[in-house]
């Protein structure tokens, strides 16, 4: 704990602080296994009332997975022996079914590209299991640690719990957590953000823990190992097929040319490269081919040649259903104004990407469901209608939207 203290002392932000449980507050661990929840685990085992939670998501009906779900619960169980710490599983497999992974579905069905470890961050890690400790422990009587990399810091101004990247930039995971409800930040510690990558595995092997050289996770937890390479063989089990017409578009005449079939929109995503027979002895068609629209009305994948074709890029977004992590604050809409005269609001439609400096915003009327329309400074590659754009105040996550549309 004290490395921990010390870390803190050096890294937290000028006019913020790090709030610390007391002796005996009840202290909940969420421990996947794998070496960041042991850490954290290990940095909190000293409390008298801190126990350790595995959760179960996923109904593991594959010799594969099952084997994979058992490993790491046994892993889990040998950290929180080795620590001398209570551990318990809790099984949300329904909830995860219902809130993760059929609005998963759906969402490929529609042709958008979804993220389900958004949806299970806000619903399961902060949602099921926070009500599971409310009934058990009482609302506000606990704290629940996690192994994310991000940070949540109380500004000593407004008394408002923030959520931030973590120091780590190649490792934040503040993305992920960008749907996550603001009344939960208050009771929730994420000790991992504050330090690097390879001081969590030293410290992990000078305690000892017997995870410290278990590689990190990859992947999506429900699909199995023989399908990692190959997402699209795992979607099939659950989707129809729905095949269609791969084209390109002459720019000149508008002429469709099509060139093979697709299974559904579902099967690819936008600036994926795609293979499929091309004639090679021609130049105009020599090279790798990348999906650059979706037309639901036709169900056809339109492709283009290259990987940085001009019609990958896009530099105006929109956002829908957004969720704000300015709970109490003044209207979102003038906090962006500002910060886009300021030039500190940033993007991002993926995890460990450049932050991208937002040039203009605009929203409709509502902002409780809003059309947030943002303007900017550089076109980006690949924007796919239902994956998350989330919103930044240089370090500060200050919310998220599903990306409903993006153009030029």
């Amino acid at each position: 704990m004290q490395r921990y203290l010390d870390v803190l002392k050096k890294r937290l932000p000028h006019g913020f602080k790090q709030l610390q449980p007391s002796k005996h507050d009840n202290i909940i661990i969420a421990m996947s296994s794998g070496v960041d929840s042991s850490v954290s685990a290990a940095l909190f085992s000293s409390f008298p009332k801190a126990r350790g939670v595995y959760m179960r998501n996923w109904n593991n009906k594959q010799n594969d997975m099952k084997n994979c779900d058992e490993k790491d619960w046994n892993d889990a169980r040998k950290v929180a022996e080795y620590l001398n710490l209570p551990i318990e599983m809790v099984n949300f497999e329904k909830e995860y079914w219902i809130d993760v992974f059929e609005p998963m579905l759906q969402s490929y069905e529609l042709g958008v590209t979804p993220n389900p470890d958004v949806l299970c961050n806000r619903y399961i890690k902060f949602g099921s299991l926070k009500r599971n400790l409310d009934e058990k422990y009482g609302r506000d009587n606990y704290w629940l640690v996690t192994g994310h990399y991000s940070r949540i810091l109380q500004n000593m101004g407004t008394s408002q719990f923030e959520l931030w990247r973590g120091v780590d930039m190649s490792k934040d995971q503040s993305y992920y957590l960008s749907q996550v409800k603001p009344n939960a930040l208050n009771q929730v510690l994420l000790p991992m953000g504050h330090f690097y990558k390879k001081e969590v595995r030293a410290l992990a092997q000078d305690l000892q823990l017997p995870t410290a050289q278990k590689p990190d996770s990859q992947g999506i937890c429900f699909v199995n190992n023989s399908q990692q390479g190959n997402f699209k063989s795992f979607l099939r089990e659950y989707l129809p097929i729905e095949r269609g017409d791969v084209v390109t578009i002459d720019p000149d005449r508008g002429k469709k040319t099509v060139w093979g079939q697709h299974d559904g929109l579902w099967s690819y995503t936008l600036g994926q490269k795609i293979g499929i027979a091309m004639p090679q002895g021609d130049p105009k068609y020599r090279g790798t081919w990348f999906v650059s629209e979706k037309l639901k009305d036709t169900n056809e994948i339109v492709i283009v040649k290259g990987r940085e074709n001009p019609k990958l890029f896009r530099d105006n977004v929109v956002l829908t259903k957004m969720k704000w992590l300015m709970e109490g604050e003044i209207n979102p809409m003038d906090i962006l104004q500002d910060a886009v005269k300021n030039g500190s609001l940033f993007m991002q439609y993926r995890s460990l990407q450049k932050p991208i400096p937002i040039k203009e915003c605009k929203s409709s009327p509502d902002m409780a469901d809003c059309h947030l329309e943002l303007l900017l400074k550089k076109p980006q590659r690949a924007m796919a209608p239902g994956q998350y754009g989330c919103l930044y105040l240089q370090d500060r996550v200050i919310g998220s939207g599903i990306i409903l549309s993006s153009a030029t």
